[in-house]
């Protein structure tokens, strides 16, 4: 169970909560074919919100007004929520008493009528390309995990995938043929990625010479594989790349989302057409991706007040 804010243990769900919370579930994996790592933001959150619901002593859907509402995001502000996840919260239990409203199991919905708290428009953070060169050419002895870890750096810099895309990846999904590689992604949207000379020479090098070696006779279907022959997690993956920027002296809180963000910005820099980023990004919207404009603009204006004599 997701831990609410507050320190003290969460109380038992009561049953009319466990069971709509289990339902709603149910409908976003089976209806909506959400991602798993959406299925479980929505758990946390509305998780979050009954367990504070318990907390009150409350015990229906009926129960829930607005003053109930402002009183849990207050709480969670005291407890270092930030506006952001507040917004995304409001958000999810929005959907959540929709939900429910569509299925009878309340009257009313009290979320329509709160605002979303405001977050302001958070840009992402892109490493520079001479960063990007060094997270490319990593010291140290070639082995076969470090051949690996280059050819997943390599691969996720060049195409942008989201890094469960990358650590998910099927071998077949790969065509070194072509150099494009077909992706499920969010809401199993199939998109195909095209990707460069240099990625595909360190994929080959790792098929040829590493990836035999690390599975050592067993058999997998991913394409990045550990010792046991299954895919890495998010986590692992994040701090090998972590560790090679510290390697080659990258000194931020580097991240792989952080190579996905480089990716756009660096095609959108280089007069890449917005529409063709968002579908190798794999957003539903382009306003998503036109974020990444932004981000350039900001680089342009540093330069200007750099540079120009009354910037």
């Amino acid at each position: 169970m997701t831990r609410p804010p507050g320190n003290n243990k969460p109380p038992l769900l009561p049953e009319q909560f466990l069971g709509a919370y289990e339902l709603f579930l149910q409908y976003l994996i089976s209806e909506r074919r959400l991602a798993e790592n959406s299925v479980e933001a929505y758990s946390a959150d509305i998780n979050g919100f009954l367990t504070y619901l318990a907390r009150k002593r409350k015990k229906t859907f009926e129960e829930v007004n607005l003053k109930v509402i402002h009183n849990f995001l207050q709480n969670c502000l005291e407890n270092n929520i930030s506006h952001r996840s507040n917004a995304r919260r409001v958000s999810a239990l929005r959907t959540f008493f929709n939900f429910l409203v569509q299925r009878n199991l309340t009257a009313d919905n009290p979320f329509v009528a709160v605002d979303l708290p405001k977050s302001g428009k958070k840009l992402p953070i892109a490493l520079s390309v001479t960063e990007v060169s060094k997270l490319l050419k990593p010291p140290g002895l070639v082995t076969p995990i470090s051949r690996r870890d280059t050819a997943m750096i390599f691969l996720l810099y060049s195409t942008g995938l989201r890094v469960s895309e990358l650590v998910n990846l099927p071998q077949s999904a790969v065509n070194l043929t072509s150099c494009f590689i077909r992706v499920l992604g969010k809401g199993n949207k199939e998109r195909l990625i095209p990707f460069g000379r240099q990625a595909k020479e360190k994929i080959e090098e790792y098929i040829d010479l590493g990836r035999p070696r690390i599975l050592n006779g067993k058999r997998s279907n991913y394409l990045f594989v550990t010792n046991r022959g299954s895919c890495m997690t998010r986590l692992r993956f994040w701090q090998i790349i972590r560790k090679v920027a510290l390697a080659v002296g990258i000194d931020k809180d580097i991240s792989p989302h952080m190579l996905r963000h480089s990716f756009a910005t660096h095609l959108l820099s280089h007069g890449a057409d917005l529409r063709a980023v968002q579908m190798m990004l794999g957003h539903a919207d382009i306003s998503t991706t036109q974020v990444y404009t932004h981000v350039d603009q900001d680089r342009l204006k540093t330069i200007h007040k750099k540079f120009h004599p009354r910037g």
